[in-house]
């Protein structure tokens, strides 16, 4: 390789800066990868969480729903019952 090639302001400022920048970015790129990572591990924990409360809620509902059903059975058996325009 002729000597005086390596002494063109290419090789000289331009490719340096170009390999610092380069490992910049890949530096900061894997640190915030990393970063992401930890969040999205505590997102989904959060998740999990989240979904636990809303299976616990939904039993809920179904009892209460179960409950209202009851109850409506109920009154239509008591109106029957008491109603002056039912025949005894």
């Amino acid at each position: 390789m002729n000597p005086a090639l390596l002494q063109q302001p290419f090789f000289q400022v331009t490719l340096p800066l170009m390999v610092t920048f380069v490992a910049a970015i890949w530096a900061a790129t894997w640190s915030q990868n990393k970063k992401v990572d930890e969040m999205a591990k505590r997102l989904d924990g959060r998740i999990d969480e989240v979904n636990r409360r809303l299976d616990e809620i939904i039993a809920r509902l179904a009892r209460i729903e179960a409950k209202l059903e009851n109850h409506d059975e109920r009154i239509v058996r008591l109106e029957e019952r008491t109603s002056p325009l039912a025949r005894h």
